[in-house]
């Protein structure tokens, strides 16, 4: 067994030891609840002893929360982990469980307000449209296990653009790279946009007007249908068109490209924990997992000092401010 406050350290958990110690005091609370609640459950009514009594956990809140940490970080198998912390395989498999459920219902940090989570894309809409700001949206596909043959729907996974089995995530950043919500993950085969659509981002266009969404060539469905919010890549001028317009496509090309480049580096910090470069295990606990991760990158660079890469009030050149 393996000294714990050891395995606490920012090289396990890619977490600080501040920003630790503030989610075990976030998390103890709600998972003490978790637990009394099932015990309410199997007993059938009210607690027969004092609080307190009866064995007590093997493994603490803090244990718990340090375990799924490296669990997701470098995704370590159970029976390691409970070999570092002393406990059975089975201990850490229901610990990481429990915690992981609790840190995919945090949602995403709001930048610079501390306490106020994002965690629908409503909330993101309108964080938009009461702060200016000018949102970029992608999706994301992970390999997962290809399901069995002959079980419906196998070839919903199948990705076209990957030709992999794959679940697709849709991210939204802000113009700083920082995450601010993804939604729940959707089999590889569906289209980017259907994606976007199932999750209501053409209810939120009609009801938050003013935000501003800069998208990749996969999304120019949702750009005919919502053409002020929804900015897409100038389309290329037709054959024999006069160089100055042909310039011009270019400097917008690459303009627009330039602002949304900053959503890909979004994706790249989420994929830097382990277990969302292929996922090897059932592909129920992923849409749990995605969220949690991109949760704690989202508190990592809700305040981060970065250098600026566009200006948030400056009009996007594609904009119906500028057409």
């Amino acid at each position: 067994m393996v000294n714990r406050a050891v395995l606490a350290h920012q090289l396990f958990t890619g977490l600080s030891r501040s920003h630790l110690a503030c989610l075990v005091d976030e998390l103890a609370e709600p998972w003490q609840a978790g637990v009394e609640g099932r015990r309410h459950v199997t007993r059938g009514g009210a607690r027969k002893r004092a609080a307190g009594a009866g064995a007590s956990h093997q493994l603490v809140v803090v244990d718990r929360l340090v375990a799924t940490l490296i669990h997701l970080r470098h995704d370590l198998p159970p029976s390691v982990l409970g070999l570092l912390f002393g406990v059975d395989r089975s201990t850490v498999t229901r610990a990481t469980g429990e915690v992981r459920t609790l840190l995919a219902e945090r949602g995403c940090a709001v930048p610079d307000r501390p306490g106020l989570r994002l965690r629908t894309l409503t909330d993101v809409c309108a964080y938009a449209q009461a702060e200016g700001v000018e949102l970029r949206l992608d999706a994301t596909e992970i390999q997962v296990r290809r399901p069995p043959a002959g079980r419906a729907g196998r070839r919903a996974f199948v990705s076209g653009k990957k030709k992999q089995n794959t679940m697709k995530a849709t991210v939204i950043a802000d113009w700083r790279g920082r995450t601010l919500w993804t939604d729940a993950l959707r089999p590889g085969r569906m289209h980017d946009a259907t994606a976007a659509r199932n999750e209501g981002i053409a209810v939120c266009f009609r009801h938050f007007p003013d935000v501003e969404v800069l998208l990749d060539d996969g999304y120019l469905a949702l750009s005919r249908d919502h053409r002020g919010p929804a900015i897409t890549p100038p389309r290329k001028p037709r054959p024999g068109a006069l160089p100055g317009r042909v310039e011009q496509w270019e400097r917008d090309r690459h303009g627009h490209s330039s602002d949304r480049i900053i959503v890909e580096h979004a994706l790249t910090d989420h994929k830097r924990w382990k277990q969302l470069a292929r996922w090897t295990h059932h592909r129920d606990r992923l849409p749990d997992t995605y969220p949690a991760i991109t949760g704690l990158v989202s508190d990592r660079t809700a305040n981060a000092s970065k250098p600026a890469t566009a200006r948030p009030n400056t009009p996007h050149p594609l904009s119906r401010t500028n057409s």
